[in-house]
Order: C-alpha cells, then sequence, then structure tokens
C-alpha cells in the first residue's frame, strides 16, 4: 500500500482527482459525468500526441515536429477529401498515417544516420513541415463545407456513451502499453534511453531504436490529424499550433524523464488528463488566458524540478547501496 501510494501516477491521479473536486464547488456541472466525458473527449488528441512524444523522449530524444506533421497531413488528407469525395474514408486514415510516418522517417534517418542532435532536426523540419503545409494549401483554409459527411461525422459519432475519438484514444493507449512493456521494441527504447552504452554491449542498435520511435511518432500524429480536421471541420497552416509543447508538457508532468529511459503510459496519459483539466476548468472559474498560460508554465517547472529531485536521490540511493555492499564486502 505504501508502495503505490508513493508511486507518481498515483499522486497524479489524487491531485486530478483534488482538482475536479476543488473546480466543482465553483462549477456545479463540472464533476458530472457527461462533463468528464467531454474533458476527456477534448483531451483525447493530446493524449495521442503525448503518447507520440513519450516514445521518442524514452531513447533520450525530442520531437518538436509532431504539431506541424499533425497540420501538414491533416491539410493534405482534407484537401484530397475536398478533391476526391469518394475516396473511402479507411484510404484517407490509411493516407494520413502514412504521409504521418513519412515525415517522422525524415526525421527519424536525420537523427539516425546523420546523427544530428533531435532537437536541432525537430525544430528544423516544425519550420518545413508548417511551411509545407502552407505551400500545399496556399494559404487558404479548407472549411466544413468542402468535407463530406462521412468524413466529418466519424469521430463524433457515440459508442456506448463515448464518442469515436475517445474510443481511439483508448485504443491506442492499450496498443502503446503492449508495445512498450510487451514488445522488444519497447525494452530497447527504455534501454537506448536509460543507459546507450549498456544498451550497445547488449546488441541494441540505439540508433535504429531512434529511428523507429521517430517513424511511430509520426504515425501518430498522421493519425491525430484526420481526428482534429474531422472534429474542428477547418483545416488550416496553424492548426495544433504550440501542441508540440503541449505533449512535452504532458509528459513531464506525467513523470517521463527528459533524460530517456524512465516513464510510463500511464503517466503520460495522466499528464495529459492534467493539462486536460486545468484548460477545461480555468476558463469556467473566469481566469483570464494570460493567467492560463502563467499556471501552465508554473506547472510544468515544478514537475521538471520534482522530475530532477526525484532522479538525484534515486541516484543517491543507488551509491549508498552499493558502498555498503562494499563495506560488507
Amino acid at each position: 500500500m505504501v508502495r503505490l501510494i508513493r508511486k507518481r501516477e498515483t499522486l497524479l491521479f489524487a491531485i486530478i482527482v483534488l482538482m475536479i473536486a476543488v473546480f466543482s464547488t465553483r462549477a456545479a456541472d463540472f464533476a458530472t459525468p457527461d462533463n468528464l466525458a467531454g474533458i476527456f473527449n477534448d483531451t483525447a488528441i493530446l493524449i495521442i500526441l503525448a503518447l507520440a512524444q513519450m516514445t521518442v523522449i524514452l531513447t533520450k530524444s525530442i520531437d518538436l515536429s509532431v504539431a506541424a506533421n499533425l497540420a501538414f497531413t491533416g491539410m493534405a488528407i482534407a484537401m484530397m477529401n475536398a478533391a476526391f469525395p469518394g475516396l473511402p474514408l479507411v484510404v484517407l486514415i490509411l493516407a494520413a498515417i502514412v504521409i504521418g510516418a513519412a515525415l517522422g522517417t525524415i526525421n527519424g534517418f536525420l537523427v539516425w544516420r546523420l546523427e544530428i542532435p533531435p532537437i536541432v532536426v525537430t525544430l528544423g523540419t516544425l519550420t518545413i513541415y508548417r511551411g509545407m503545409a502552407f505551400v500545399l494549401s496556399g494559404g487558404d483554409w479548407v472549411n466544413a463545407h468542402q468535407m463530406t459527411p462521412n468524413f466529418l461525422s466519424v469521430p463524433r459519432a457515440p459508442i456506448l456513451g463515448l464518442p469515436v475519438l475517445s474510443w481511439v484514444a483508448i485504443i491506442i493507449v492499450a496498443l502503446m502499453y503492449m508495445l512498450l512493456r510487451y514488445s522488444p521494441f519497447g525494452r530497447s527504447a527504455y534501454a537506448t534511453g536509460g543507459n546507450p552504452t549498456a544498451a550497445v554491449y547488449a546488441g541494441i542498435d540505439t540508433g535504429r531504436t531512434k529511428f523507429f520511435a521517430f517513424v511511430l511518432s509520426g504515425a501518430l500524429a498522421g493519425l491525430s490529424s484526420y481526428l482534429w480536421v474531422s472534429r474542428y471541420a477547418v483545416a488550416y497552416v496553424d492548426i495544433a499550433n504550440g501542441f508540440e509543447l503541449d505533449s512535452v508538457a504532458a509528459c513531464v508532468i506525467g513523470g517521463i524523464s527528459i533524460a530517456g529511459g524512465v516513464g510510463s503510459v500511464a503517466g503520460t496519459v495522466l499528464g495529459a488528463l492534467f493539462l486536460g483539466v486545468i484548460k477545461n476548468a480555468l476558463p469556467v472559474i473566469g481566469i483570464s488566458p494570460f493567467t492560463q498560460m502563467a499556471i501552465s508554465g508554473t506547472v510544468i517547472i515544478l514537475a521538471v524540478v520534482f522530475n530532477a529531485r526525484r532522479e538525484r536521490n534515486r541516484g543517491r540511493i543507488i551509491l549508498r547501496d552499493r558502498a555498503a555492499a562494499e563495506v560488507a564486502a
């Protein structure tokens, strides 16, 4: 029981429950099941992008281009739907995933083969992908009346009380949990970020692992592009602007170490939900957008400090245990 209480995920879950209880005192309907389901649905795309970001961060990298990937891919499939309304929805969704994965492949190749630092690569491709979205569209928007009803309606369709968008996020969470916990790729990702030297000696190709992490991140960004465009019924160059930082924030708040190799899917999901609750609650209780930004930034800094202290303490414990073992010997 004590171990459960000490876990980061348990603490974060308790904080989210406490926030909901506090906010419900200011807005009576805030804690109702329908509103909480709405908050989860609003946060679903962020959850998917945060899981994409988590996969890369685990390998001691970062992907600042996930939102730009979403913007370009979303613009591409929206224009495809407008130009070829007869294309089946499945084809469009697969096209979004493939385009997103292709953009992720570019990032992964530059990091793996050319050994350029990930933050430099993805900062550059962030700008490139946004520029590509502008060139592709000529700066124009694709609006709801240009898209087919089927393209727009599927993510909103309710199943067992939740929209399809929410169910997609739940399925992605389950798949990512299985992938990172039980697959060779998951073990390689944790090893690559946790101790790259030991991973190499264990026979893990750390460069290839980072490459596939970027490809997976791009594929999830591509899937998110369809969900975003269809949910908001519009595609334009600046969609999801700033979401790359939100995805990093969700990871950091959820206990994912920026240094790599530490974190869980549950923590990432809770980090995204934490941001989702804050973003839904602060406008309800009359907090200005600028104050909201300050609060969100403060929370991120506190989470980074908390993570840094926890990792430093873990290192001290390892050294203390080693010293005790040497004395005993």
